[in-house]
């Protein structure tokens, strides 16, 4: 291949690609999504975390908006609905609301802390600020043990509250279900509609009960029967594929991570030798990446993979640029052109497959029915297709990303590749602060892998959710034997977290921390100091570029 230098192929080049009309990505809903339930989100920070919940216990669901017409609502034909947490207060200007119609469609309904207020509001109640603001656990005691959502629950139980208002007064319709010392009334049920109210999170580990009476709600009172299996939506979705592509080819962009990487497993159970991958290796990978990616699809899955030796170009564009902003940006638009180029060589390519995550296309403001903020733009929704005129395939959008690292396993890729930790799109370059240099990437990459490698053997790896060091642009005095240095300085990052939003600095054992350093010290040369970063996020954030 001549258009990229440095640009080999593990299989032959094909010719260059047919013209094609852009076309409007597709997300239809499979028949495994059958009995799903919705998530309506009034802006809390537990929305994805209630949906996680209910994804383990195998029920499918949806985030949609607060504000969802009950049309929209109908034709999901949802087995429940659940009303998430707010900020807000109901009884503010402007406060987020639901259509008060869809507590009388007869689905059954899940309102928890704001949407509990809501639920009760809508239907003749009152909802005032609380004489005793209640933030954190608090003892709940059972009132009306015979009603299904509380079946198996204790009669004394701790919950997780976080709310400064509370229902004040319900209609005659409602009745308690359970109390704390401060809020009569913990749980409510109506008389007539199966509605129902937790002023707790049930959907935090901070309520050990909380996934009891979820799932008493999705099972007694949904009739969800727990059919969203990971092995039959993978077969599903293979079918899926094969049915809409037909005979063209796919373009799937491999980075060595896991969402990448599970994409690229399924689609090659799918479609086979239709397949293309294209890595572009920016020089910005860690160490023995590359050939890592090359081992796993071309000897495992027999994948027609293409490798652009891209390092020299991308040093280029990033030479004197020390802004971590034009970093990214000059990185992603070399990254396109790089791409671009591989796959017009790829006869009969109308597909691109792209690693989305549900959370990314809540998180963008993507799905059609989604919630009405966008929180950030995610580089998988959108960009290529665009560029290229591709149609996109996302084959994990309805999935979270404990979910694709168990589809992984599935489909047959190892544990290490299934369960590496995340890595940042543009590389390196992000953790190599001020300008990106060979000798700096060098160190670093040297650094990164003696971090990695030692917290792996220390058997820590899984039990934290990413580390990796980061070489800092300051040089400090050292002394090695009789000789006085001035030399870089490291710093290792290592944190534990369930959603990224937050996270919490690991808590790694001394020695641990010790051999990490004595090593990197005595192995990596220009490096004579080592620090351990103690930040949490936030105020922090986990990256330091």
């Amino acid at each position: 291949m001549q258009a990229i230098a440095g640009t080999r192929s593990t299989s032959p080049a094909y010719p260059r690609m047919s013209a094609m009309t852009q076309v409007a990505p597709q997300s239809a809903h499979t028949t495994l999504t059958d009995q799903r339930v919705l998530i309506l989100d009034f802006g809390s920070q537990y929305a994805q975390l209630i949906a996680r919940r209910v994804r383990e216990q195998e029920v499918f669901c949806e985030i949609v908006r607060h504000d969802i017409a009950v049309d929209a609502v109908l034709a999901r034909r949802p087995k429940g609905l659940i009303l998430s947490g707010s900020p807000s207060s109901v009884y503010d200007d402007g406060a987020p609301k639901c259509d008060p119609q869809l507590f009388q469609l007869g689905i059954p309904v899940l309102g928890i802390c704001y949407g509990m207020q809501l639920a009760c509001e809508a239907l003749g109640g009152r909802v005032e600020s609380a004489e005793s603001r209640e933030y954190g656990r608090s003892q709940c005691y059972v009132v009306d043990a015979e009603d299904p959502l509380l079946a198996g629950f204790p009669d004394e139980s701790e919950v997780w509250m976080s709310h400064g208002d509370q229902v004040s007064e319900v209609s005659d319709e409602f009745r308690s279900l359970a109390r704390t010392d401060t809020c009569p009334f913990a749980a409510v049920k109506h008389t007539s509609l199966p509605v129902y109210g937790l002023q707790f999170h049930p959907e935090v580990t901070h309520t050990p009960e909380g996934k009891r009476l979820l799932a008493n709600f999705l099972g007694a009172v949904c009739g969800c029967e727990g059919t969203w299996k990971l092995g039959d939506f993978a077969a599903e979705v293979i079918e899926n594929v094969r049915r809409r592509v037909g005979d063209a080819r796919v373009i799937c962009g491999l980075s060595g991570g896991v969402d990448s990487s599970v994409v690229a497993a399924l689609l090659s159970k799918a479609i086979g030798s239709q397949l293309t991958c294209i890595l572009v290796d920016n020089g910005l990978l860690r160490k023995a990446e590359e050939e890592s990616v090359v081992e796993e699809f071309t000897n495992h899955f027999k994948t027609d993979l293409h490798v652009v030796n891209a390092g020299d170009r991308f040093m280029e564009v990033l030479a004197g640029i020390t802004e971590p902003q034009e970093k990214r940006r000059r990185i992603g638009a070399e990254f396109i052109r790089c791409f671009k180029e591989e796959a017009s060589k790829v006869e009969n390519a109308h597909f691109l497959a792209q690693g989305t995550l549900y959370p990314d296309v809540i998180e963008s403001g993507a799905a059609p029915d989604g919630p009405a903020a966008t929180i950030k733009l995610h580089h998988n929704v959108g960009g290529l297709p665009d560029e290229l005129g591709f149609e996109l395939i996302e084959p994990l959008r309805d999935l979270f990303k404990d979910e694709v690292r168990r589809l992984g396993l599935e489909l047959g890729l190892p544990e290490e590749l299934v369960w590496r930790h995340p890595f940042p799109g543009p590389g390196l370059a992000v953790r190599c602060l001020g300008e990106v240099t060979e000798e700096g990437l060098r160190m670093l990459r040297e650094a990164d892998a003696i971090v990695v490698g030692e917290i792996k053997a220390a058997g820590w790896y899984r039990a934290t959710s990413q580390a990796f060091a980061v070489l800092l642009p300051v040089q400090s005095v050292g002394v090695m034997g009789d000789l006085r240095t001035y030399e870089s300085t490291i710093a290792v990052r290592c944190v534990s977290t369930e959603d990224f939003m937050t996270a919490d600095w690991s808590h790694l054992p001394y020695d641990l921390l010790a051999r990490i350093s004595t090593r990197i010290i005595n192995e990596v040369k220009g490096v004579n100091r080592v620090c351990y970063d103690i930040s949490s996020k936030p105020p922090a954030t986990i990256e330091w570029e």
